[in-house]
């Protein structure tokens, strides 16, 4: 069975970017991501929005980036995968999520007074090495965000 895993989005940070450090020192940074999708009722002609908000995760020198240059409201174009999380809460019910485990990201907008976040950085993935950038967690380890969940 053939399969394609990519997502390429772009917003605002609804919040500022949390890093956390592994025992092992590998940075991880998670944040949350707005889009709008503007249109026209075509009963009433009236402009409306309808927002999406996405988790993302960044992991190594990117999820450091991210932390010293972005804040919440601030554009980026992210690219990466979706990644599925399950996990049973205090109350013994069973939880889950889509976030996007992030493999490159883009600096989006002009500078503001003095910023460096003008003008754009990305950090792509070696073609023959896809994770080589993003260091991922070994499969079955519990979520670094298990404790950030708000429910």
């Amino acid at each position: 069975m053939a399969s394609y895993n990519r997502v390429i989005l772009m917003g605002n940070l609804t919040r500022d970017p949390e890093v956390k450090f592994l025992p092992s020192g590998t940075s991880v940074a998670n944040f949350g991501l707005a889009m709008n999708e503007r249109y026209t009722d075509r009963e009433t002609g009236e402009q409306k929005e309808n927002p999406c908000f996405v988790d993302v995760e960044a992991w190594g020198r990117q999820a450091e980036i991210i932390g010293e240059h972005f804040t919440k409201g601030r554009p980026i174009l992210v690219e990466g995968s979706l990644k599925y999380d399950s996990w049973e809460a205090e109350d013994g019910t069973k939880r889950n999520r889509l976030k996007v485990r992030l493999q490159r990201f883009q600096f989006v907008g002009s500078r503001r007074d003095g910023d460096e976040a003008g003008g754009g950085y990305t950090q792509a993935a070696p073609a023959a090495a896809p994770t080589a950038q993003a260091p991922v967690p070994p499969q079955g380890a519990p979520s670094s965000t298990e404790d950030d969940i708000p429910f």
